[in-house]
């Protein structure tokens, strides 16, 4: 790929963006606003929904057929998918262009409108105009009206038929065309309207319930210019030299330009530069951000001013904005378990709704002394037939679960993203919630407090016999160590650790044979100790929790008597801190952990409004994970837990309390915890890779504020399906007993 040098200021004007056109398009767009509408869900309204394709004629995706699945309009998206007699229907319909009438109708709203208005201009004839001039008028009035509303209806019903379905569909569609061989065809046009109506309505809420994926994807660029720059010097502006790069291919650790009113294509750490930054598309912060050298920004954020130099941390398949476009297909694809019921149900449904009118047309006349035909006063078995068959369909049932839809369209307004309507069932049903301690109740951002030597660093002079510690060759060898021993860690104590290192004038440590223990802690082989009485030699360091330490110990006197310099402290034991070894020298780390702002109004929430037991669960040692517990108003507290034990915690208090068990953590060392749970929660700016994979929940904001919200969303949409579904049913069996007895017109039971 050919290099082009820059020879410019730090204008932006004066660095060619392969994403100008992007930028030009949305320009208007990238200002800040106050809507407190989340810009992922899209509230444009295209009401069926129906993409006219050659192989079209109806709206169930994959020609799945679910007796109502919100989307009421069949579509095929591959010919290969219908079975030969639907060939051959679909085949036809394309040839006497009765396949391009339907897809015209299907698109234009105004017509169905235009059908319904008719159809009520017919029905008011007989009271408004001078009985001469009534038929013709009704006459002409249904004409025009009929054609609008039966054209694709009588497709979507006959392909259905010629492969074996029968859904609501098929059943409006037989009810209409045979109440015109009855001589009612006002009712039978006024009945397709009606049901066209409400499949439109519904539609237009479930369009508002859905979160437009093409619209997430809009916000990032194809390719991006990433910098010919030197990890260990600042680039000179003055001469950059860039190349254009395909998003995806962008490693970690490329630096990147992105000039304003463009588009952060990975999650990068601001490197140079400052701008104002927009996140709302992304958690719904409506209020702009200010990124500044060392800032972390997610990937598909949106820059309204000034030009940044960003090295990438991640990867386009790991960052923030893929895995939101990758959770949203997901949810939108996992249905709730009751609307897979409903889904199974729905054509066996149908196919009893139809035996039951057949069996009332042919048996109601000789039970009943019904007529076989009737007229508009005396309803006869068939008429009574087709009315339950219409008020009997399963359609007002499969409107109960638009409830999910909604929910997860409200938890993504406010930055919280659910795989799936059955993570709200899961959600209702728990009574527990687990908390980690770093990164989650904590800011995670540990500052290192000191370095304190605790045991082997005193020595004996041989001409005094005087004891004393080497301090501070002792101290500057400790951090020396322990910053090349976590350098590149993602790990709170390691950052810590290496961000307090830069700018010391610290001994030059190589390190060698590195091995992790995950939740423990770490060695390695140091080499190249410049200073201190044990320069130039190969030593064995160990860097981890106390216990850690202490295990590694030769003898039980050693583990014990390091475990009494911890103990004895000068700096208490509400810090939290990691112990270093090296040589059979232990010094400890001391770091401060505080908690995030406005948890303890979260955890309240949970345990009085909730009603929710809160527990923590921590790998750090009690006094710290105490300390962290008492000021966000925790009370029980499971502390120095290996990944292996928050596992083995989680399934325990779920089999023994009952009922199901939510895990908010964030690191990979919260994985396993979190897969057990019954909902996993993760932040998803902080988390791991393989933490996200197996949550259930990804809160978008950096704050655990959104957990109270969905578990209240959760319980109100589980209540609130479960009165929809009592309600379908009661209006089911309220219409279907009067349309048997003949009470109500085959319009009305829609």
């Amino acid at each position: 790929m050919e290099t082009t040098l820059l020879h410019s200021t730090i204008h932006v004007a004066s660095f060619p963006s392969p994403t100008r056109s992007i930028r030009l398009k949305r320009v208007n767009s990238l200002k800040p606003t106050l809507s407190f509408t989340h810009p992922v869900i899209r509230f444009n309204f295209k009401p069926l929904n129906y993409r006219p394709v050659n192989c079209l004629s109806h709206p169930h995706i994959n020609h799945q057929h679910h007796y109502h699945d919100h989307h009421h309009h069949h579509r095929h998206n591959d010919c290969s998918e219908l079975s030969g007699p639907q060939k051959a229907v679909i085949k036809f319909a394309k040839a006497t262009r009765w396949l391009d009438l339907a897809n015209f109708l299907r698109e234009h709203l105004q017509l169905c409108c235009c059908a319904a208005a008719l159809f009520l201009a017919a029905a008011a004839c007989p009271y408004l105009l001078p009985k001469p001039a009534i038929k013709p008028l009704q006459n002409a009035f249904l004409a025009v009206a009929f054609p609008l509303v039966g054209v694709s209806a009588s497709l979507d019903a006959l392909t259905d038929i010629a492969g074996g379905k029968v859904n609501i569909h098929v059943l409006m569609a037989f009810a209409a065309f045979a109440s015109i061989f009855m001589g009612n065809s006002l009712e039978g046009g006024l009945l397709l309207a009606m049901f066209n109506l409400a499949h439109i309505a519904e539609e237009f809420f479930t369009s508002r319930a859905m979160v437009d994926v093409k619209e997430l994807k809009e916000n990032y660029p194809d390719s991006v210019l990433v910098l010919n720059v030197d990890d260990d010097n600042l680039p000179d502006v003055s001469d950059l030299a860039y190349r254009s790069v395909p998003v995806h291919d962008v490693e970690v650790g490329s630096y990147i330009l992105v000039g304003a009113g463009e588009a952060v294509p990975v999650d990068c750490e601001v490197y140079q530069g400052t701008a104002t930054i927009t996140i709302e598309h992304l958690t719904g912060e409506v209020k702009p951000l200010e990124a500044k050298v060392g800032d972390r920004i997610p990937g598909g954020a949106r820059n309204l001013d000034g030009r940044m130099i960003l090295k990438a941390t991640k990867t386009w398949n790991e960052s923030t904005l893929n895995r939101i476009v990758q959770l949203t297909e997901e949810a939108q694809l996992n249905k709730p378990k009751l609307q897979r019921w409903l889904d199974e149900f729905g054509e066996q449904y149908s196919k009893v709704v139809v035996v039951l009118s057949l069996a009332i047309a042919l048996i109601g006349p000789f039970l009943f002394k019904w007529s076989f035909i009737g007229t508009s006063v005396c309803r006869g078995s068939v008429y009574r037939a087709l009315g339950l068959m219409v008020a009997a369909s399963p359609c007002a049932l499969a409107v109960a679960p638009l409830a999910y839809a909604t929910a997860i369209s409200s938890c993504a307004r406010k930055g919280i993203l659910l795989k799936g309507g059955q993570v709200l069932d899961a959600l209702a049903s728990c009574h527990t919630i687990a908390f980690d301690k770093t990164g989650t109740l904590t800011t995670g951002g540990l500052m290192f407090k000191a370095i304190e030597p605790i045991y082997g660093h005193w020595i004996r002079s041989k001409k005094t016999h005087d004891i004393s510690c080497c301090i501070p060759n002792c101290e500057k060898e400790a951090l020396a160590v322990a910053a090349a021993m976590e350098k590149g860690t993602t790990h709170p104590i390691g950052r810590a650790v290496v961000d307090h290192s830069i700018g010391k004038d610290l001994p030059s440590v190589s390190i060698d044979r590195f091995e992790y223990f995950p939740g423990r802690g770490l060695t390695a082989t140091v080499n190249g100790i410049e200073s201190g009485t044990e320069g130039g030699k190969e030593l064995k360091a160990s860097l981890g929790s106390v216990d850690f330490i202490t295990s590694l110990c030769k003898s039980e006197d050693e583990s014990r008597k390091i475990k009494e310099a911890v103990n004895g402290s000068s700096y208490g034991r509400g810090f939290v801190h990691a112990a270093l070894s090296v040589n059979e020298k232990v010094t400890l780390i001391h770091l401060e952990d505080r908690p995030r702002p406005g948890v303890s109004d979260v955890i309240a929430e949970l345990k009085d409004h909730a009603r929710l037991r809160v527990m923590m669960l921590t790998g750090d040692h009690e006094s710290s994970a105490q300390r962290v517990a008492n000021a966000v108003g925790i009370n029980e507290v499971y502390c120095s837990l290996k990944p292996e034990d928050k596992l083995n915690h989680v399934k325990r208090t779920s089999r023994d309390m009952g009922g199901g068990l939510i895990m908010v953590g964030e690191g990979i060392n919260d994985a396993p915890a979190l897969a057990a749970a019954t909902v996993g929660i993760v932040l998803a700016q902080r988390a791991s890779a393989t933490a996200i994979a197996v949550a259930d929940v990804l809160l978008l904001r950096n704050n655990i504020s959104g957990v109270p919200f969905c578990v209240a969303k959760s319980r109100q949409t589980t209540s609130l399906v479960k009165q929809n579904v009592a309600l379908a049913l009661s209006c089911i069996i309220l219409a279907s007993l009067p349309s048997v007895l003949g009470f109500l017109p085959l319009w009305l039971t829609v």
